[in-house]
């Protein structure tokens, strides 16, 4: 069997795990779950190329420690989807709750609506691995905080300016983020500096844009120019002087 469709409707997440990972170990590479509300883990520590889409609202941690699969929400999703996911791509066609990405080391994570607090919090890479968390929307505040690697897109579609919240970057110390349109300095956290988005920046990242910005259903022409705001790191230790005994 290579489909299946599973009914949520009052169902604990702890069976519906169980369900989930006994299909995809049975071979399962397509699987639908209906009416859900809430149940946390899903596609939890998965290692397969299976396509999971869920109607509903997930619970926390989807997609935590994920490697390989697909998971596409038709709604929104609640904190913390891809903590510390490995690779994969998850596609959110609503908004979703705070610590997006959280620590996420590889994979993508693209979010159509607005995102909560601390959005891409510790995101890491290492190696060939380069995660990316996009936003079509806005997000709240510390966005990218302890950022150690990685890509933050913010396109702010339907806001007058794409992060209004202060913190931006704060500690960041790897990885870049890149926010449609101009930010104000007095938004940039401790050790996050702006820079120039050039034309080579965007010769680099519009297959990246033109990417989210068809799977979340958006025409990407309009995306395609320089009006970002690349924002970096000041230095690779930007809390130094906290810890130095003089």
């Amino acid at each position: 069997m290579e489909t299946m469709t599973i009914d949520a409707n009052g169902m604990h997440y702890t069976p519906l795990n169980k369900m989930i990972r006994q299909a995809v170990a049975s071979g399962v590479r397509e699987i639908v779950i209906d009416n859900v509300l809430g149940q946390r883990f899903i596609a939890n520590g998965l290692r397969s190329n299976v396509r999971i889409t869920i109607n509903g609202v997930p619970g926390g941690d989807l997609g935590m420690f994920m490697s390989g699969p697909e998971c596409i929400v038709r709604g929104d999703s609640e904190h913390a989807p891809g903590n510390t996911m490995d690779n994969g791509t998850i596609v959110i066609h609503g908004s979703a709750g705070d610590a997006v990405a959280h620590s996420m080391r590889g994979g993508r994570v693209f979010v159509r609506g607005d995102i909560g607090y601390r959005g891409g919090i510790h995101m890491k890479e290492y190696d060939q691995k380069r995660p990316v968390l996009a936003v079509g929307g806005t997000t709240h505040a510390f966005l990218g905080e302890y950022m150690a690697g990685g890509i933050i897109i913010v396109l702010g579609i339907g806001h007058e300016v794409a992060v209004k919240d202060r913190g931006i970057g704060s500690g960041i110390h790897g990885g870049e983020i890149i926010l449609r349109g101009d930010i104000e300095d007095r938004l940039l956290g401790v050790g996050a500096r702006k820079v120039i988005f050039t034309e080579d920046d965007l010769n680099r990242l519009s297959p990246l844009i033109t990417e989210f910005c068809e799977r979340i259903e958006v025409d990407p022409s309009q995306f395609l120019d320089t009006n970002y705001t690349r924002i970096i790191p000041a230095s690779s230790r930007p809390f130094a002087g906290k810890y130095t005994w003089e």
